[in-house]
């Protein structure tokens, strides 16, 4: 018997599904932004179809009116929740995050001291600060200028954003926070 029409198209819808499924899957799990590269690895799919899932599954996500979303930056992807949520998400959170202890220390740094020389934070927070900067400007959370022969490092407006402050203000060290609280005219 000679497959139909109908019928490859009903295979192709189905493998579609199981394929979205699949990356669903892959952006839940991981928690954090994924390039193309390891999307591949991770999902055995060209990348081809998996932009057109992507796309996909942010329409589906924007359409039904969701609390996720498929946020794109760098032509890195990641599932993350909608930023109305954030509150409710920042109780449950359990001290998993994308950025490690050393990498949220430096970002950490770099935020309250802003504008600050790499060349300081280098020698605060050692080599590894490198890549923890390279990192964070390849997300676009920080912006780099070039000053004689280091570069200051400062926020982004895509930081604010990604961890939903307002402005600087919110980016307050808990030294601060506790001398507010202990001494209120301060």
């Amino acid at each position: 018997m000679e497959p139909t029409s109908r019928t490859l198209e009903e295979i192709d819808e189905a493998r579609e599904k199981e394929d979205m499924k699949k990356l669903e899957a892959v952006f839940f799990v991981s928690g954090r932004f994924l390039n193309m590269g390891e999307l591949v690895s991770l999902t055995d799919l060209n990348p081809i179809i998996l932009q057109e899932l992507i796309e996909k599954l942010q329409e589906k996500y924007d359409k039904n009116d969701s609390a996720i979303e498929i946020i794109e930056k760098n032509k890195m992807w990641k599932m993350d929740v909608c930023p109305q949520f954030h509150s409710i998400i920042n109780k449950l959170a359990g001290g998993k995050s994308e950025f490690s202890k050393a990498e949220q220390e430096t970002l950490g740094i770099i935020a309250y001291k802003q504008p600050i020389k790499q060349s300081v934070i280098i020698k605060i927070r050692g080599n590894k600060a490198y890549d923890h900067i390279k990192k964070f400007i390849e997300l676009e959370l920080l912006k780099k200028k070039k000053i004689g022969h280091t570069y200051e490092l400062s926020l982004s407006d895509d930081f604010y954003d990604y961890f939903n402050f307002q402005d600087g203000s919110d980016i307050i060290s808990s030294e601060e926070k506790s001398l507010k609280i202990n001494n209120p005219e301060k």
